[in-house]
């Protein structure tokens, strides 16, 4: 199953648009969108506007992969999962965004290699046709590592 989601401030047409043409296009009906408020309402998936947190953390832990904005709390519940996931970010270019923070996070976790990313559309469209080949990457702890901790604690205690 393939878990589209857009988080909670705000819908995310463009994703979710892509998404549901291509499950149209593929035949896949093992789609899941939460879309957030909007108008717009997909044709050819399965969706809710919203889901309750307990809700939300079955599908996401029932997904095979993970198709999502840019958000950190999504991409995290996936590193922490261990779950594959395409991220295309949100554009403040495009009034989706306050700021271009998505497109910044997107850019660098993807340089680490942590996440997959489409940066428009088109490239979205086509990740989605290798979604198969998609591997989760280096799952990460539920909580901060000593290291980071300490790090913090000196800098607190300096400053």
């Amino acid at each position: 199953m393939i878990f589209v989601t857009v988080g909670t401030d705000m819908a995310f047409n463009r994703l979710v648009h892509v998404v549901d043409e291509w499950a149209l296009d593929t035949g896949r009906q093992d789609v899941f969108a939460q879309i957030g408020e909007t108008d717009w309402q997909p044709r050819h998936i399965a969706w809710s506007k919203f889901l309750q947190p307990p809700e939300f953390a079955r599908r996401f832990s029932e997904a095979d992969a993970v198709v999502a904005h840019a958000g950190m709390g999504t991409i995290l519940t996936a590193l922490h999962l261990g779950k594959p996931i395409l991220v295309m970010p949100r554009r403040a270019s495009l009034g989706e965004q306050r700021n271009e923070h998505q497109l910044a996070t997107a850019k660098h976790l993807s340089r680490l290699g942590k996440i997959n990313v489409a940066m428009d559309e088109s490239e979205l469209r086509i990740r989605l046709d290798d979604m198969g080949k998609l591997r989760p990457r280096d799952q990460i702890g539920a909580f901060a590592s000593d290291e980071l901790i300490g790090a913090l604690q000196n800098f607190i205690e300096r400053n």
